[in-house]
């Protein structure tokens, strides 16, 4: 599933091919994508302009010009494309919006998971996963304070925490594994038993991880691709995931990969040993 760095560079890239563009018509392949009546979305959108496109978390804001914002979910393998009105599509591509300027913005999907919702501008935190959504992982929104607190309420493994986007808005499986292996912890550690030195540590690496990962237009590991259908370049930089049996660059430990939650975790044993209560 797309993260924050990869939502964040489909965004960037939208703003190239989609902003400012006005809508004339609008294809729906796939109609339960579109989590409202499909006439109404169609007659809410044609006519009218895409002026902008912001982000919340893993969430695509597309905000138009009669304050509506659509809500994109890409899921699992969700993607927007571009091309020129009247290109052939596969059949793959379930929403294609076509603009007065001759160019379309596609929407594939091949296991069909994302959806799309139309709300009135101002409302969007009112939905669904938005509204309980937690801060955004940078200087400014990602307080110490909060995540301590936070922190020393829970007693679920750290890992699992991590991943609950109403604790830190935009991480998901790659980038935890990355961050608790730089903070040297291990992803079963109970989540209060973490010093505040170490949350202070993880606080940092969380903010410069995902920062760092944006710059490198995300990290393709199955299909991620941005709005130009270019790959990301940040899996060439990853310490721990995927490289289950490797070596630790960190100590030259060969690293493990287990499953916490249900979800495939790889660390490295050594640099990341499980903290017992009484240690």
């Amino acid at each position: 599933m797309p993260e924050l760095p990869e939502v964040e560079t489909v965004r960037r890239g939208l703003m190239r091919i989609a902003a400012g563009r006005q809508v004339n018509g609008i294809d729906i392949y796939y109609p339960k994508m579109i989590e409202n009546s499909v006439e109404n979305f169609k007659e809410a959108l044609i006519g009218q302009t895409i002026e902008r496109i912001d982000r919340r978390g893993k969430y695509l804001l597309f905000r138009f010009s009669n304050d509506l914002t659509m809500i994109s979910h890409l899921r699992m393998e969700g993607s927007y494309f571009n091309q020129k009105t009247g290109t052939a599509i596969d059949k793959h591509v379930h929403v294609l919006f076509h603009f007065t300027d001759g160019t379309d913005l596609g929407y594939r999907d091949t296991r069909k998971f994302g959806r799309m919702h139309l709300v009135k501008t101002g409302t969007e935190m009112q939905y669904g996963g938005l509204a309980k959504i937690g801060p955004e992982p940078t200087e400014e929104d990602l307080k110490l304070d909060y995540l301590v607190k936070i922190m020393k309420k829970s007693h679920s493994k750290i890992k699992p925490f991590l991943l609950n986007q109403a604790h830190v808005a935009g991480l998901g499986n790659i980038y935890a594994d990355e961050v608790l292996w730089e903070t040297q912890i291990n992803p079963e550690e109970p989540t209060n038993q973490v010093s505040e030195a170490k949350i202070a540590k993880l606080r940092e690496n969380i903010i410069h991880e995902l920062a760092r990962a944006t710059e490198h237009h995300g990290t393709t590991v199955h299909s991620f691709k941005n709005a130009f259908g270019d790959a990301g370049k940040f899996q060439n930089e990853l310490d721990v995931y995927g490289r289950g049996g490797e070596k630790c660059h960190r100590c030259g430990t060969k690293l493990v990969k287990i499953k916490v939650a249900q979800r495939g975790t790889t660390f490295c044993p050594r640099c990341q040993p499980l903290v017992k209560a009484d240690d």
